[in-house]
């Protein structure tokens, strides 16, 4: 932010002693030659009229050339009197070639002799006086007698221009030297409260609801009410965090106690129960158990909302083997076969622990979904990438399927099946209807998504995307579904 509202005071200052020197300083060129140009006219002149006078009272010879050379020794320049024939009357500089010779043929005296003043002057590109020239008849403009030529030098007019420019520029300088320390201050003073109000983001951002207020007395007013308010909002949200995060330990006691209590009540009044009454009794126990889970979802989902844990590297094949081990029993006791295929997929990035309640949910479903006899598939694959450059840093996925042969979903169904307590017509009795819910959040987690597709088989493929470790140049070519390696099939046999 400092460095940003530093170039912003800088650049308007430059514009603004851009739109002044410039102006200025060709006003002062122009001003300059005006000056000069002037000064050689009335010098000029003056010389014609007292030439004009010497010539009517015949002391030319002897008067002019003090003159003259009075008047070059004052402008610091050359001046020569023409008559009308061409002919040097007198010069201030009577050895020097560049004003002798044939003068009448000079554009300048020329016209002078034919009664009319010329002045030549050539500007270099800033405006100052490069050549001044200026040529003026004696006499009368109808009929003069000769004319007087002037030339100045420029020298002086072009070092005064140049150091008129030179201090312009070391004044904008300046004043942008002054405007940077100045912007500079008032940038870290401006900008203080903001980095205050960031470390203190962090701080709340990273320290699981825990901050230290904010305190800001210096700043713009708007800064300190944004962080009055900063204040306010992160005390609220410390305190909603450290509810949440009471309720999620106190509640995890509180309520699997009297569940698991109640249930073993219920299982011992089983042999006083009449036969009449067994169907109730099931049932009360049925949703204990239904109770029972959704607690647990519950809580698992507060804590990972309480928590934003950072994913890790997870070895997904040996996570779905031992998965598949641990649920293998289960399977078989219903007469439901499990099958794994994994293959060379690499580890992939996940919340800790996520994995394991991803497939412990997704097989919980499918065993009650599936008939008995009937498959239930755990694949790992990793999608063919689409073609694009080698050195693209987009990441490459890994899908988890986690495949049934039980009535499926509709495609509506699917929609709202990630919905919390949403439940599809006819389910099997004992769900929560949070565990998909939960399934979702756990893969966003992770970085990755969770999808509900028809499978082939009739039932429904849960499809568990999850960001790849494995570099793409690791990989498989473009064209293939498959990893190179060979897979590897895990399946208990059906029960007799």
């Amino acid at each position: 932010m400092t460095r940003r509202l530093l170039i912003s005071y800088l650049t308007l200052a430059a514009l603004v002693l851009l739109c002044l020197e410039i102006p200025l300083g060709f006003v002062y060129s122009r001003g300059e030659r005006e000056q000069v140009v002037n000064a050689a006219k009335d010098e000029a002149e003056s010389v014609s009229a007292y030439a004009a006078l010497s010539l009517a009272a015949g002391r030319a010879e002897r008067d002019l050339p003090a003159r003259v050379a009075h008047c070059a020794k004052r402008i610091g320049g050359k001046v020569v009197v023409v008559a009308a024939s061409g002919a040097t009357l007198a010069t201030s500089h009577p050895g020097d070639t560049s004003v002798s010779g044939a003068l009448a043929d000079r554009p300048g005296i020329a016209a002078a002799l034919r009664g009319t003043s010329t002045v030549d002057v050539r500007t270099s590109t800033i405006g100052g006086v490069e050549y001044l020239s200026v040529a003026a008849p004696v006499g009368q403009e109808a009929q003069p007698v000769g004319a007087v030529w002037l030339t100045v030098p420029t020298r002086t007019v072009h070092e005064r221009v140049h150091h008129v420019w030179l201090l312009l520029a070391l004044g904008g300088l300046a004043a942008l030297t002054a405007v940077a320390v100045v912007g500079f201050a008032f940038a870290r003073w401006a900008g203080r409260p903001i980095r205050e109000l960031e470390r203190a983001t962090h701080e709340l951002a990273e320290g699981g609801g825990r901050f230290t207020p904010v305190t800001i007395t210096k700043g713009p007013p708007e800064v300190r009410s944004l962080a009055a308010a900063f204040n306010r909002t992160a005390a609220r949200l410390a305190h909603l965090l450290a509810s949440q995060r009471a309720f999620a330990g106190e509640a995890s006691h509180q309520l699997k106690t009297p569940l698991a209590a109640l249930r073993l009540r219920l299982e011992n009044m089983e042999p006083d129960v009449a036969a009449r009454a067994r169907g109730s009794l099931t049932a009360a126990v049925t949703e204990t158990d239904r109770l029972a889970r959704m607690v647990e979802h519950l809580l698992a989902m507060a804590r990972l909302e309480e928590h934003a844990a950072i994913p890790a590297t997870v070895d997904l094949g040996t996570v779905c083997a031992e998965r598949h081990r641990t649920w293998q029993p289960l399977f078989a006791r219903e007469n439901v076969s499990l099958a794994l295929f994994t293959g060379s997929v690499g580890p992939v990035l996940a919340v800790p622990g996520a994995v394991e309640q991803i497939m412990d949910n997704l097989l919980s479903n499918a065993l009650r979904a599936s008939p008995p006899g009937s498959t239930v598939t755990i694949e790992l694959r990793m999608p063919a990438p689409p073609r694009r450059a080698l050195r693209d840093s987009r990441p490459r996925w890994v899908d988890l399927h986690v495949t049934d042969e039980g009535p499926g979903m509709t495609e509506e169904q699917r929609a709202r099946a990630f919905d919390r307590f949403w439940r599809a017509p006819g389910a099997p009795k004992g769900g929560s209807g949070l565990g998909l819910a939960l399934v979702q959040r756990l893969a966003h987690a992770g970085g990755g998504e969770a999808t509900l597709h028809a499978a082939a088989t009739g039932g429904l493929d849960v499809v568990i995307r999850l960001p790849s470790v494995r570099p793409p140049a690791e990989g498989h070519g473009p064209g293939t579904d498959r990893p190179r390696s060979t897979r590897r099939r895990e399946a208990p046999a059906l029960p007799a």
